[in-house]
Protein backbone atom coordinates (compact mmCIF):
# COMPACT_ATOMS: atom_id res chain seq x y z
CA UNK A 1 0.00 0.00 0.00
CA UNK A 2 1.47 3.36 -1.10
CA UNK A 3 0.69 5.86 1.67
CA UNK A 4 0.84 9.65 1.53
CA UNK A 5 0.21 11.94 4.52
CA UNK A 6 -1.45 15.25 3.67
CA UNK A 7 -1.59 17.99 6.31
CA UNK A 8 -3.93 20.96 5.89
CA UNK A 9 -3.56 24.09 8.02
CA UNK A 10 -6.29 26.12 9.65
CA UNK A 11 -6.92 28.44 6.72
CA UNK A 12 -7.12 25.41 4.42
CA UNK A 13 -10.19 24.03 6.21
CA UNK A 14 -11.84 27.29 7.31
CA UNK A 15 -14.66 27.53 4.75
CA UNK A 16 -16.75 25.23 2.61
CA UNK A 17 -15.25 26.70 -0.55
CA UNK A 18 -11.67 26.04 0.44
CA UNK A 19 -12.54 22.57 1.77
CA UNK A 20 -13.53 21.76 -1.81
CA UNK A 21 -9.87 22.40 -2.68
CA UNK A 22 -8.82 20.02 0.10
CA UNK A 23 -11.05 17.33 -1.41
CA UNK A 24 -9.46 18.04 -4.79
CA UNK A 25 -5.95 17.42 -3.42
CA UNK A 26 -7.02 14.24 -1.63
CA UNK A 27 -8.71 12.86 -4.76
CA UNK A 28 -5.70 13.80 -6.89
CA UNK A 29 -3.44 11.79 -4.59
CA UNK A 30 -5.80 8.81 -4.86
CA UNK A 31 -5.80 9.08 -8.66
CA UNK A 32 -2.00 8.86 -8.51
CA UNK A 33 -2.20 5.55 -6.65
CA UNK A 34 -1.71 6.84 -3.10
CA UNK A 35 -3.76 5.99 -0.02
CA UNK A 36 -4.09 9.35 1.78
CA UNK A 37 -3.92 9.87 5.52
CA UNK A 38 -5.10 13.41 6.27
CA UNK A 39 -4.06 15.60 9.23
CA UNK A 40 -5.93 18.84 9.95
CA UNK A 41 -5.43 21.91 12.13
CA UNK A 42 -8.18 23.89 13.87
CA UNK A 43 -10.32 25.90 11.48
CA UNK A 44 -9.35 29.51 10.88
CA UNK A 45 -7.29 31.87 13.00
CA UNK A 46 -7.71 33.87 16.20
CA UNK A 47 -11.24 35.27 16.32
CA UNK A 48 -12.79 32.47 14.32
CA UNK A 49 -15.19 30.32 16.42
CA UNK A 50 -13.14 27.10 16.53
CA UNK A 51 -9.59 28.49 16.31
CA UNK A 52 -7.26 27.41 19.12
CA UNK A 53 -6.74 30.95 20.43
CA UNK A 54 -10.51 31.50 20.54
CA UNK A 55 -10.98 28.33 22.60
CA UNK A 56 -8.22 29.41 25.00
CA UNK A 57 -9.94 32.77 25.52
CA UNK A 58 -13.20 30.95 26.21
CA UNK A 59 -11.54 28.85 28.91
CA UNK A 60 -9.90 31.90 30.48
CA UNK A 61 -13.20 33.80 30.56
CA UNK A 62 -14.75 31.49 33.14
CA UNK A 63 -12.96 31.35 36.47
CA UNK A 64 -9.41 32.19 35.46
CA UNK A 65 -6.67 29.97 34.01
CA UNK A 66 -7.69 26.29 33.96
CA UNK A 67 -5.36 23.47 34.98
CA UNK A 68 -3.13 22.03 32.28
CA UNK A 69 -5.29 18.95 31.78
CA UNK A 70 -8.47 20.96 31.26
CA UNK A 71 -6.72 23.52 29.06
CA UNK A 72 -5.43 20.75 26.79
CA UNK A 73 -8.93 19.29 26.60
CA UNK A 74 -10.44 22.50 25.28
CA UNK A 75 -7.44 23.32 23.08
CA UNK A 76 -7.78 19.95 21.35
CA UNK A 77 -11.39 20.61 20.35
CA UNK A 78 -10.61 22.81 17.36
CA UNK A 79 -8.71 20.08 15.56
CA UNK A 80 -11.34 17.47 16.42
CA UNK A 81 -14.06 19.68 14.94
CA UNK A 82 -11.96 20.15 11.79
CA UNK A 83 -11.45 16.39 11.47
CA UNK A 84 -15.17 15.67 11.74
CA UNK A 85 -16.12 18.41 9.26
CA UNK A 86 -13.48 17.28 6.76
CA UNK A 87 -14.48 13.62 7.08
CA UNK A 88 -18.12 14.55 6.51
CA UNK A 89 -17.12 16.62 3.49
CA UNK A 90 -15.37 13.61 1.96
CA UNK A 91 -18.36 11.37 2.68
CA UNK A 92 -20.64 13.87 0.93
CA UNK A 93 -18.51 13.37 -2.18
CA UNK A 94 -18.91 9.60 -2.01
CA UNK A 95 -15.50 8.91 -0.45
CA UNK A 96 -15.64 6.87 2.79
CA UNK A 97 -13.75 8.63 5.58
CA UNK A 98 -13.37 8.50 9.35
CA UNK A 99 -12.41 11.23 11.84
CA UNK A 100 -9.89 10.25 14.51
CA UNK A 101 -8.43 12.07 17.49
CA UNK A 102 -4.66 11.98 17.90
CA UNK A 103 -5.06 9.33 20.59
CA UNK A 104 -7.31 7.18 18.41
CA UNK A 105 -4.66 7.44 15.69
CA UNK A 106 -2.15 5.92 18.13
CA UNK A 107 -0.09 8.95 19.18
CA UNK A 108 1.11 8.26 22.73
CA UNK A 109 2.78 11.09 24.66
CA UNK A 110 4.36 11.82 28.00
CA UNK A 111 2.46 13.47 30.86
CA UNK A 112 3.48 17.07 30.08
CA UNK A 113 0.39 19.14 29.29
CA UNK A 114 0.70 22.05 26.85
CA UNK A 115 3.79 20.75 25.10
CA UNK A 116 3.85 16.97 25.40
CA UNK A 117 6.58 14.88 23.86
CA UNK A 118 5.64 11.95 21.63
CA UNK A 119 6.76 8.63 23.10
CA UNK A 120 5.59 6.33 20.31
CA UNK A 121 3.02 5.89 17.56
CA UNK A 122 0.87 2.77 17.20
CA UNK A 123 -0.81 3.10 13.77
CA UNK A 124 -2.89 -0.12 13.88
CA UNK A 125 -6.19 1.79 13.82
CA UNK A 126 -5.06 3.84 10.82
CA UNK A 127 -4.06 0.70 8.91
CA UNK A 128 -7.43 -0.87 9.66
CA UNK A 129 -9.31 2.14 8.32
CA UNK A 130 -7.13 2.24 5.20
CA UNK A 131 -7.74 -1.46 4.55
CA UNK A 132 -11.48 -0.78 4.73
CA UNK A 133 -11.13 1.82 1.99
CA UNK A 134 -11.57 4.86 4.21
CA UNK A 135 -9.58 8.09 4.34
CA UNK A 136 -8.51 8.63 7.97
CA UNK A 137 -8.81 12.32 8.90
CA UNK A 138 -6.76 12.89 12.03
CA UNK A 139 -6.88 15.80 14.46
CA UNK A 140 -3.41 17.31 14.58
CA UNK A 141 -1.64 18.96 17.51
CA UNK A 142 -2.62 16.27 20.03
CA UNK A 143 -2.11 12.82 21.46
CA UNK A 144 -2.98 10.90 24.60
CA UNK A 145 -0.82 10.04 27.61
CA UNK A 146 -0.50 6.70 29.36
CA UNK A 147 -3.30 7.71 31.76
CA UNK A 148 -5.71 8.28 28.89
CA UNK A 149 -5.70 12.09 29.15
CA UNK A 150 -5.64 14.20 25.99
CA UNK A 151 -2.41 16.16 25.63
CA UNK A 152 -1.40 18.88 23.18
CA UNK A 153 1.98 18.97 21.49
CA UNK A 154 2.73 22.71 21.36
CA UNK A 155 2.24 25.43 18.77
CA UNK A 156 2.64 24.36 15.16
CA UNK A 157 2.47 20.70 16.13
CA UNK A 158 0.02 19.63 13.42
CA UNK A 159 3.09 19.61 11.15
CA UNK A 160 4.77 17.39 13.74
CA UNK A 161 1.73 15.10 13.82
CA UNK A 162 1.95 14.66 10.05
CA UNK A 163 5.67 13.90 10.19
CA UNK A 164 5.49 11.30 12.99
CA UNK A 165 2.56 9.57 11.30
CA UNK A 166 4.45 9.60 8.00
CA UNK A 167 7.43 7.89 9.61
CA UNK A 168 5.27 5.38 11.53
CA UNK A 169 3.31 4.45 8.39
CA UNK A 170 6.36 4.28 6.14
CA UNK A 171 4.75 6.91 3.91
CA UNK A 172 6.37 7.80 0.61
CA UNK A 173 5.73 11.52 1.11
CA UNK A 174 4.25 14.06 3.53
CA UNK A 175 2.58 17.07 1.94
CA UNK A 176 2.14 20.25 4.01
CA UNK A 177 -0.58 22.46 2.53
CA UNK A 178 -0.60 26.17 3.40
CA UNK A 179 -1.76 29.49 1.99
CA UNK A 180 1.56 29.98 0.12
CA UNK A 181 2.86 27.99 -2.84
CA UNK A 182 6.05 26.75 -1.19
CA UNK A 183 9.18 28.03 0.50
CA UNK A 184 10.29 31.41 -0.81
CA UNK A 185 13.78 32.84 -1.14
CA UNK A 186 12.58 35.71 1.10
CA UNK A 187 9.42 37.23 2.50
CA UNK A 188 7.58 38.48 -0.61
CA UNK A 189 6.19 41.38 1.42
CA UNK A 190 9.77 42.70 1.61
CA UNK A 191 11.10 41.29 -1.67
CA UNK A 192 8.45 41.26 -4.40
CA UNK A 193 10.72 39.30 -6.77
CA UNK A 194 11.27 36.46 -4.28
CA UNK A 195 10.81 33.08 -5.96
CA UNK A 196 9.49 29.73 -4.79
CA UNK A 197 12.26 27.18 -4.34
CA UNK A 198 11.74 23.87 -6.10
CA UNK A 199 14.03 21.81 -3.84
CA UNK A 200 15.84 22.47 -0.56
CA UNK A 201 17.53 20.32 2.07
CA UNK A 202 16.26 19.46 5.54
CA UNK A 203 19.07 21.45 7.16
CA UNK A 204 18.33 24.54 5.09
CA UNK A 205 14.63 24.48 5.98
CA UNK A 206 15.35 23.98 9.69
CA UNK A 207 17.70 26.97 9.61
CA UNK A 208 15.15 29.10 7.74
CA UNK A 209 12.37 28.13 10.16
CA UNK A 210 14.45 28.98 13.23
CA UNK A 211 15.50 32.26 11.61
CA UNK A 212 12.03 33.57 10.86
CA UNK A 213 10.56 31.71 7.87
CA UNK A 214 7.48 30.13 9.46
CA UNK A 215 6.16 27.98 6.60
CA UNK A 216 6.81 24.65 8.34
CA UNK A 217 7.60 23.70 11.93
CA UNK A 218 11.31 22.85 12.40
CA UNK A 219 10.54 19.85 14.63
CA UNK A 220 8.52 18.29 11.82
CA UNK A 221 11.49 18.70 9.49
CA UNK A 222 13.85 17.14 12.04
CA UNK A 223 11.53 14.14 12.45
CA UNK A 224 11.32 13.73 8.68
CA UNK A 225 15.10 13.95 8.37
CA UNK A 226 15.59 11.26 11.02
CA UNK A 227 13.14 9.02 9.14
CA UNK A 228 14.50 9.95 5.68
CA UNK A 229 10.96 10.99 4.78
CA UNK A 230 10.49 13.49 1.92
CA UNK A 231 8.36 16.54 2.65
CA UNK A 232 6.62 18.83 0.20
CA UNK A 233 5.18 22.28 0.96
CA UNK A 234 2.29 23.15 -1.36
CA UNK A 235 -0.54 25.65 -1.75
CA UNK A 236 -4.10 24.59 -1.01
CA UNK A 237 -5.42 27.09 -3.54
CA UNK A 238 -3.16 26.13 -6.46
CA UNK A 239 -1.90 23.00 -8.19
CA UNK A 240 1.75 24.02 -8.43
CA UNK A 241 4.55 21.57 -7.60
CA UNK A 242 5.54 23.34 -4.36
CA UNK A 243 8.88 22.89 -2.60
CA UNK A 244 10.37 19.42 -2.09
CA UNK A 245 12.48 18.91 1.06
CA UNK A 246 14.96 16.01 1.18
CA UNK A 247 18.44 15.26 2.51
CA UNK A 248 20.15 16.66 -0.56
CA UNK A 249 19.36 18.64 -3.64
CA UNK A 250 19.48 16.86 -7.00
CA UNK A 251 22.62 17.05 -9.07
CA UNK A 252 25.47 16.68 -6.64
CA UNK A 253 26.89 16.79 -3.13
CA UNK A 254 28.37 19.54 -0.99
CA UNK A 255 30.89 20.66 -3.61
CA UNK A 256 28.03 21.27 -6.03
CA UNK A 257 26.16 23.23 -3.35
CA UNK A 258 29.17 25.45 -2.73
CA UNK A 259 29.75 26.27 -6.37
CA UNK A 260 26.15 26.48 -7.53
CA UNK A 261 23.87 27.68 -4.73
CA UNK A 262 25.74 28.50 -1.51
CA UNK A 263 22.82 30.68 -0.35
CA UNK A 264 19.18 29.68 -0.87
CA UNK A 265 17.26 32.26 1.12
CA UNK A 266 17.10 35.33 3.34
CA UNK A 267 15.09 35.16 6.57
CA UNK A 268 14.37 37.78 9.19
CA UNK A 269 13.08 38.02 12.75
CA UNK A 270 11.75 41.44 13.81
CA UNK A 271 11.20 42.70 17.35
CA UNK A 272 14.66 41.99 18.75
CA UNK A 273 16.31 43.82 21.66
CA UNK A 274 20.07 44.00 22.20
CA UNK A 275 21.48 43.58 25.71
CA UNK A 276 25.02 44.72 26.53
CA UNK A 277 26.62 43.97 29.91
CA UNK A 278 29.89 45.68 30.83
CA UNK A 279 31.90 43.31 33.03
CA UNK A 280 34.78 45.68 33.78
CA UNK A 281 32.91 47.64 36.44
CA UNK A 282 31.11 44.75 38.11
CA UNK A 283 31.08 44.61 41.88
CA UNK A 284 31.36 41.10 43.25
CA UNK A 285 31.75 37.77 41.49
CA UNK A 286 29.68 37.58 38.31
CA UNK A 287 30.16 34.68 35.91
CA UNK A 288 28.95 34.35 32.36
CA UNK A 289 27.35 31.03 33.29
CA UNK A 290 25.56 32.69 36.19
CA UNK A 291 24.12 35.38 33.93
CA UNK A 292 22.84 32.87 31.38
CA UNK A 293 21.50 30.54 34.06
CA UNK A 294 19.53 33.35 35.72
CA UNK A 295 18.00 34.38 32.41
CA UNK A 296 17.15 30.77 31.59
CA UNK A 297 15.52 30.27 34.98
CA UNK A 298 13.35 33.30 34.19
CA UNK A 299 12.26 31.70 30.90
CA UNK A 300 14.14 34.22 28.75
CA UNK A 301 15.63 32.87 25.51
CA UNK A 302 18.85 34.52 24.32
CA UNK A 303 20.45 34.58 20.88
CA UNK A 304 23.43 36.01 18.95
CA UNK A 305 25.68 35.60 21.99
CA UNK A 306 29.10 37.27 22.09
CA UNK A 307 31.36 37.02 25.15
CA UNK A 308 34.68 38.78 25.82
CA UNK A 309 36.52 39.43 29.09
CA UNK A 310 35.07 42.95 29.02
CA UNK A 311 31.44 42.41 28.03
CA UNK A 312 28.55 40.08 27.29
CA UNK A 313 26.40 40.87 24.27
CA UNK A 314 23.22 39.09 23.16
CA UNK A 315 19.70 39.66 21.87
CA UNK A 316 16.27 38.76 23.22
CA UNK A 317 12.66 39.19 22.14
CA UNK A 318 11.45 42.74 22.72
CA UNK A 319 8.65 41.61 25.04
CA UNK A 320 11.24 40.00 27.36
CA UNK A 321 13.28 43.18 27.83
CA UNK A 322 11.65 44.37 31.05
CA UNK A 323 11.96 40.98 32.74
CA UNK A 324 15.57 40.58 31.55
CA UNK A 325 16.54 43.97 32.98
CA UNK A 326 14.97 43.03 36.31
CA UNK A 327 16.89 39.73 36.43
CA UNK A 328 20.22 41.32 35.50
CA UNK A 329 19.89 44.18 37.96
CA UNK A 330 19.12 41.58 40.59
CA UNK A 331 22.61 40.20 39.91
CA UNK A 332 24.13 43.62 40.53
CA UNK A 333 24.63 44.34 36.83
CA UNK A 334 23.83 47.49 34.86
CA UNK A 335 22.72 46.25 31.44
CA UNK A 336 22.42 48.58 28.46
CA UNK A 337 19.20 47.59 26.71
CA UNK A 338 18.49 48.85 23.20
CA UNK A 339 15.25 48.06 21.42
CA UNK A 340 14.28 48.28 17.76
CA UNK A 341 16.36 45.63 15.99
CA UNK A 342 15.73 42.92 13.40
CA UNK A 343 17.83 39.80 12.90
CA UNK A 344 18.48 39.27 9.18
CA UNK A 345 20.05 35.99 8.03
CA UNK A 346 21.25 34.32 4.86
CA UNK A 347 20.80 30.54 4.76
CA UNK A 348 22.45 27.83 2.69
CA UNK A 349 24.02 24.43 3.31
CA UNK A 350 26.66 25.24 0.70
CA UNK A 351 28.13 28.34 2.35
CA UNK A 352 30.16 26.46 4.96
CA UNK A 353 33.86 26.97 4.31
CA UNK A 354 33.31 29.18 1.27
CA UNK A 355 35.59 32.23 1.55
CA UNK A 356 34.22 35.71 1.01
CA UNK A 357 30.58 35.16 1.99
CA UNK A 358 30.77 37.43 5.05
CA UNK A 359 32.58 40.05 3.00
CA UNK A 360 29.80 40.03 0.43
CA UNK A 361 27.20 40.38 3.19
CA UNK A 362 28.97 43.35 4.76
CA UNK A 363 29.54 45.04 1.40
CA UNK A 364 25.92 44.61 0.30
CA UNK A 365 24.55 46.04 3.54
CA UNK A 366 27.00 48.94 3.51
CA UNK A 367 26.02 49.83 -0.06
CA UNK A 368 22.37 49.75 1.01
CA UNK A 369 23.12 52.15 3.86
CA UNK A 370 22.36 49.57 6.55
CA UNK A 371 24.58 49.46 9.65
CA UNK A 372 25.49 46.11 11.21
CA UNK A 373 25.35 46.04 15.02
CA UNK A 374 26.20 42.39 15.62
CA UNK A 375 26.88 39.18 13.68
CA UNK A 376 26.85 35.44 14.27
CA UNK A 377 27.29 32.48 11.98
CA UNK A 378 26.98 28.70 11.80
CA UNK A 379 27.69 26.06 9.19
CA UNK A 380 24.52 27.03 7.30
CA UNK A 381 23.74 30.67 8.12
CA UNK A 382 25.15 34.12 8.70
CA UNK A 383 23.04 36.51 10.77
CA UNK A 384 23.31 40.29 11.12
CA UNK A 385 21.55 42.51 13.62
CA UNK A 386 20.23 45.68 12.00
CA UNK A 387 17.88 48.47 12.99
CA UNK A 388 14.22 47.71 12.27
CA UNK A 389 13.89 50.67 9.93
CA UNK A 390 16.64 49.21 7.74
CA UNK A 391 15.42 45.60 7.77
CA UNK A 392 13.53 45.70 4.47
CA UNK A 393 16.52 47.26 2.70
CA UNK A 394 18.82 44.67 4.27
CA UNK A 395 16.72 41.70 3.16
CA UNK A 396 16.37 43.08 -0.37
CA UNK A 397 20.09 43.89 -0.62
CA UNK A 398 21.16 40.38 0.41
CA UNK A 399 18.56 38.81 -1.87
CA UNK A 400 20.04 40.76 -4.80
CA UNK A 401 23.67 40.19 -3.78
CA UNK A 402 23.31 36.40 -3.95
CA UNK A 403 21.13 36.41 -7.07
CA UNK A 404 18.22 34.70 -5.38
CA UNK A 405 15.70 36.20 -7.80
CA UNK A 406 17.29 33.93 -10.43
CA UNK A 407 17.18 30.75 -8.31
CA UNK A 408 15.79 27.57 -9.93
CA UNK A 409 12.09 27.87 -9.19
CA UNK A 410 8.97 25.94 -10.00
Amino acid sequence: MKVIVQKFGGTSVATGQIRERVVHHIMRAMSEGYRPVVVVSAMGRDGDPYATDTLIKLALSVGGPPAGRELDLIMSCGEVISAVVMAQTLKSKGQPAVALTGGQAGIITDEYFGGAGILRVDPKRIWRELEEGKVPVIAGFQGVNESGDITTLGRGASDTTAAVLGVALGAELVEIYTDVDGIKTADPRLVPNAVTLSHVTYSEVVEMAHLGAKVIHPRAVEIAREGRLPLKVRSTLEDGPGTLITDRRPGGGIDKLKSDRPVVGVAHVPGRTQVRIDLTGCIGPVTVAGVFRALGDAGISIDMISVTPEQILFIIAADAAEQAEKVLRGLGLAPVITKGFTKVSIVGAGMHGVPGIMGRVATALTKAGVAIYQTTDSHANISCLVKEEGAAKAVAALHDEFGLQAMPAQ
